[in-house]
């Protein structure tokens, strides 16, 4: 009872001469989980800037402020902007292989692609700004080139397998090419659609409607059995 009396009073007096007690040492879960949260943070905040203005027109300070964390931290953990660019990329392209798993069909890949737009909106317009700025090849113009076009050409081999012989015409690289454009229809020409279509393009109700157009599209290409889909 005395011991107890005693820390009370301990910690009384601390309080009011604004002496601070003994630090409690974090975990090592916390030493682990905070640059992590940190990290993810970041990301998020560079996938809200990168989207609003691109790759050029991203500023480091401004996704520092976004992500409210000093400056400092973007170079530490990312080396510079290029190198957070390229982890946005490689973040974005974890989630599109979720999107074409192996076994998927194409029409229903198309579908996913379509109601990314709805979920998730920055990695589109991360690509639609990429285009945008895009200006020739120059160093430096698009980092996360190597790594999405690696991902791309998985698309095409699909494509160009369910092409075979019979369509010797067909180029599976401009194929896939228009099929993406269609499917980020509602993220770069989203004025056509609601001039055309009268509505928001943003609408979970129009955006399954236009997904199935787009996997419509695919089928009737012959590029995927509609019976082999897996509804998303």
């Amino acid at each position: 009872m005395l011991d107890l009396v005693k820390q009370m009073v301990d910690w009384l007096m601390r309080t009011i001469s604004g002496v601070p007690g003994p630090r409690r040492s974090p975990k090592p879960q916390e030493r682990q989980r905070d640059p992590e949260r940190t990290r993810q943070k970041i990301l998020d905040a560079a996938a809200q800037e990168f989207a609003a203005h691109g790759f050029a027109g991203a500023r480091i300070r401004a996704i520092a402020e976004r992500a409210g964390v000093n400056q400092q931290l973007l170079s530490y953990y990312f080396d510079g902007k290029e190198g957070l660019f390229r982890a946005m990329n490689e973040q974005w392209g974890r989630r599109q292989a979720e999107i074409s798993e192996p076994g998927t069909p194409l029409p229903e890949q198309l579908r996913r692609y379509v109601r990314e737009n709805l979920d998730n909106p920055e990695g589109v317009r991360m690509l639609a700004w990429s285009g945008l700025q895009y200006a020739g090849g120059r160093d430096g113009d698009d980092p996360g080139r190597e790594a999405r076009t690696a991902m791309l050409e998985n698309g095409v081999r699909q494509i160009a397998e369910r092409l075979g012989d019979d369509n010797p015409d067909v180029d599976p690289n401009c194929l896939l090419i228009m099929l993406m454009a269609a499917a980020m229809a509602p993220t770069t020409m989203p004025q056509v659609i609601a001039g055309l279509c009268r509505t928001d393009p943003r609408d979970p109700e129009f955006l399954d409607h236009y997904a199935e157009q787009v996997a419509l599209l695919a089928q009737s290409l012959d590029l995927g059995p509609e019976e082999a889909h897996t509804r998303a």
